[in-house]
């Protein structure tokens, strides 16, 4: 294992802690970097800790138990990836010192160490010392690579993928299943390495013919020199024209004796051997075109036959020769297939340039899934540079910086001209332009989160494990709307405006990608759409858009709590528990424009009274109530179920009197009940925050509700803020999310700690049960609950209208 990253002092990890990310010789707040300089290309990877105020709020209450190297809690971050020519090693030298990332933060002057690999590293070694005073420290570029391949491939979802045909299909092995593999780094040269398991790899091959090659001969032949450009031309020529085919060989015939098709290459370049022309004379697009053709063949071929070669069936391709050029990686693509006679297949690695500085991240994953702690997002870039620092420059900053940043800074800052954030907008749509026609896969930003982890109860594994149940394409119709909401949570400012207008046309620019080329981002599911739009506004500014909004629901809804309690305690109960099911169905939504509407023509109480009475007309469109209730209630048991635990959705009425009261029911049958909300915020959502207050509000009110959660924060208190089993007891734990829709292939270590012992999993609302985990299956009973708010998912999903209810109870598999 790369010695890069160390746990703290000392630490002692138990099996539910993470391993934080610390650096030798450095203080954990600041950036930490590492470099994989080669011949061709730098390619630099930097990682900055969390320091919004609500995430570290968030991590300390999640991870209490994880320290970092002065006691702290450790805290999660985001790792990102930007490339420069190494032709141009001063503008990497800018762009550090322009963020920073070369400064120690704590005081000491001691000189920050950097780790880095491929020969620049001790060529340049200088050059970092005298500009930045950072000290390089080189590692083994292969073992540096290895790690990187195998971090990636374990940490990302949809890290690899097939593209043949035009056609993109990701490939999602479980970690156990991806050893051996040959792994065909591509920079200036190509390295072919044989990996059988974590720091177990041999060099079995290479050849000097690579990118570098190409990218040379490119240049003597058509002046360019742009390796963007260049790839971007050679898929619009003709190889033909220059190329030597069978058919030209045979009359236009195939070869059929051997198989040959006549438009297989027979010799690279050969036709212009009888073609009696300058070099000026001919299309650079079919020379470009010809030699990716002849590089990628070549380095194809030599990929299968050393497969062949030690009996591998898997083939990785990386490095930045490929870039996430569709010409290239089809041409590898058909060689592979052609050689093996359709027994392999290429598979592409969407960080395949980053693989040797991937040594950053090599750590274990002690105490749960690496997976889970790492997320890629594209809130910010992506769309139109995909993590590249070229881009259009915007007047009045320095020209070194990532161009989106410039983007954001100038907006946020922005106060004197009305027409600034026209003006930005107007630039990232040329640059998206621009970069659809370059390159069609990119790189988010990885978002490490240490208290992450697989939630326990899932029956399934998490590598099968989909959150998305279907897909939607109106998501763009919510813009207007969000950005209305963004910009009224603070005032409607000027600058508020501003940066909400400038929210909602980076979120378009995301979703217009996402429409023309589905995979640009890896294989993203509807819950990964929702919190790219929460990713955006945090990124624009807004914290919280729903914050004024969601106190004032709460505290109406909190006035009429006693009020409806009391109506609820008059009924018998099988009669209140359908009337707390229907309450539960998650019936209020601000944030369906169709539920708002309808709060205009009455009160909260009034409202619920009358779905109550229209609700209880039954079936359902799907209706499992009655199974829920035989094993609630006609249970021969006193207590059917130990500890409940519950995912809550919205603020505001739906909380207060929908789950609260269906979770007062299940205290008063003798059930533990745990709550679980955002770490942070999501549109109407509420956060395990603001639940904590509603709830202390609940308790002065309903003495069942304050001697539950007395007696909660006791035994919290008493067992370091875990969360332990204690009846008739309510607690209340932050998810790890700021989503509306739930994943569970990562929740907080709280939420996993406190499932041990959960019998009874309820699910609340159409983002968390219906849009997410519709069909989820747990190792305890489940109840999913919603009201359906959306005509075309209603439609879609349950043949059904808006405002019908869905109850799904389903019984656990692991009893």
């Amino acid at each position: 294992m790369v010695p890069f990253l160390t746990h703290a002092g000392g630490t002692t990890i138990s099996k539910k802690d993470a391993p934080c990310i610390v650096l030798p010789h450095q203080s954990d707040y600041v950036s930490h970097i590492a470099l994989d300089i080669g011949g061709s290309l730098i390619k630099l990877i930097y990682f900055r800790m969390d320091d919004d105020e609500e995430r570290l709020h968030a991590a300390d209450v999640q991870s209490c138990s994880v320290h970092g190297a002065a006691g702290r809690p450790a805290r999660g971050g985001k790792l990102h990836f930007v490339k420069f020519e190494t032709a141009k090693v001063e503008e990497c030298i800018a762009f550090i010192e322009a963020k920073g990332l070369h400064r120690s933060n704590d005081g000491s002057g001691i000189k920050m160490r950097v780790k880095a690999t491929g020969g620049g590293a001790y060529k340049f070694a200088e050059l970092f010392k005298e500009r930045l005073g950072l000290i390089i420290e080189g590692e083994d570029e292969m073992a540096c690579m290895v790690e990187g391949c195998n971090f990636f491939l374990n940490a990302v979802r949809h890290e690899a993928f097939q593209y043949e045909n035009g056609q993109l299909q990701f490939v999602d092995l479980p970690t156990a299943e991806h050893y051996p593999y040959l792994l065909v780094n591509i920079g200036s040269g190509v390295s072919m390495v044989r990996v059988d398991g974590e720091s177990k790899f041999q060099r079995v091959s290479g050849t000097n013919i690579g990118g570098g090659t190409f990218w040379g001969l490119c240049k003597l032949l058509t002046g360019m020199d742009n390796f963007d450009d260049i790839l971007s031309l050679s898929s619009q020529g003709d190889n033909s024209n220059v190329d030597m085919l069978v058919g030209d060989i045979y009359g236009g015939r195939d070869y059929t004796g051997i198989g040959l098709s006549a438009n297989t290459i027979a010799s690279s370049f050969g036709k212009v051997i009888n073609q009696h022309q300058e070099l000026e004379q001919y299309n650079s697009a079919d020379v470009v075109q010809s030699l990716c053709r002849m590089i990628s063949y070549n380095i194809g071929q030599l990929a299968y036959l050393n497969a062949k070669r030690y009996n591998l069936s898997r083939i990785f391709f990386g490095g930045f020769f490929i870039r996430g050029h569709p010409y290239t990686m089809e041409t590898i693509s058909f060689a592979i297939r052609f050689w093996s006679k359709g027994e392999m297949a290429a598979m592409f690695l969407r960080h395949e340039g980053f693989l040797g500085a991937g040594l950053l991240v090599a750590c274990s994953s002690q105490g749960g899934s690496v997976r889970a702690r790492f997320v890629e997002r594209f809130s910010m870039g992506a769309p139109v540079m995909g993590g590249e620092v070229r881009g259009p420059a915007i007047t009045g900053l320095p020209d070194k910086i990532n161009w989106v940043e410039k983007f954001v800074a100038q907006v946020r800052r922005a106060t004197a001209s009305a027409d600034v954030s026209d003006a930005l907008a107007a630039a990232a749509a040329a640059a998206a332009q621009r970069q659809q026609q370059r390159i069609n896969f990119h790189v988010g930003v990885l978002h490490f989160t240490p208290s992450s982890e697989p939630f326990p109860l899932l029956a399934e594994a998490v590598e099968a494990y989909n959150p998305s149940t279907i897909d939607i394409n109106n998501d763009a119709e919510q813009i207007p709307q969000v950005v209305e909401k963004a910009a009224t949570s603070e005032g409607s400012t000027s600058e508020a405006q501003r940066r909400a207008a400038a929210f909602g046309r980076a979120l378009d620019l995301h979703l217009t990608r996402l429409r023309s080329k589905p995979g640009a981002y890896g294989q993203l599911g509807l819950a990964d759409l929702f919190e790219l739009r929460e990713e955006c506004l945090r990124e624009f500014g807004f914290a919280d858009v729903y914050r004024q909004a969601a106190w004032r629901e709460n505290s109406a809804a909190l006035e009429v709590l006693p009020d409806l309690l009391a109506e609820l305690d008059q009924m018998p109960p099988p009669q209140r528990l359908l009337a707390l099911g229907v309450l539960a169905a998650n019936i209020f939504d601000w944030g369906a424009k169709a539920c708002v509407d309808l709060y205009l023509n009455a009160t909260i109480l009034e409202m619920y009274r009358e779905a109550r009475t229209k609700l209880s007309q039954r079936p359902w469109r799907v209706d499992d109530f009655d199974e829920f209730a035989e094993a609630s209630i006609n249970s021969t048991v006193v207590s059917p179920y130990q500890r409940v635990m519950m995912f809550v959705d919205n603020a505001g009425a739906d909380v207060v009197l929908g789950m609260l009261p269906f979770a007062r029911e299940l205290l008063r049958m003798g059930a533990e009940v745990v709550l679980v909300a955002n770490s942070l915020p999501a549109i109407n959502d509420i956060t395990a925050g603001e639940l904590r207050s509603v709830v202390a509000k609940a308790a002065e009110a309903c003495p069942i509700i304050r001697a539950a959660r007395d007696a909660a924060v006791t035994a919290e208190a008493a067992n370091g803020g875990r969360v332990p089993p204690v009846p008739g007891s309510l607690f209340i734990v932050a998810s790890g999310h700021g989503s509306p829709c739930l994943d569970l292939r990562r929740v907080s270590s709280e939420v996993a700690d406190a499932a041990a012992g959960t019998d009874l999993v309820v699910i609340e609302g159409m983002g968390r049960s219906v849009h997410t985990n519709w069909g989820a299956l747990f190792k305890c009973d489940a109840l999913k609950l919603s009201m359906i708010k959306n005509q075309h998912l209603a439609e879609t999903l349950f043949g059904g209208n808006s405002f019908e209810c869905v109850c799904r109870f389903d019984e656990g598999l692991d009893y």
